[in-house]
């Protein structure tokens, strides 16, 4: 049961990370800050995306 959670909740965040990586796509912010966004959630997708939640483009 165990594996079957851990597996479900893997799925779910990386729809969420995925998700994080589209909206900043489509944000109106310049291409630099776009690039470094998805750089940071692709790398660091635990901390890049609770720094996203707070501190990611808005536009």
């Amino acid at each position: 049961m165990g594996m079957e959670i851990a597996g479900l909740l893997g799925l779910i965040w990386l729809i969420i990370v995925i998700w994080a990586i589209i909206k900043t796509a489509q944000s109106r912010v310049g291409a630099v800050p776009k690039v470094l966004w998805i750089l940071i959630l692709l790398f660091f997708p635990l901390v890049g995306l609770i720094v996203w939640l707070f501190l990611g483009p808005k536009g």
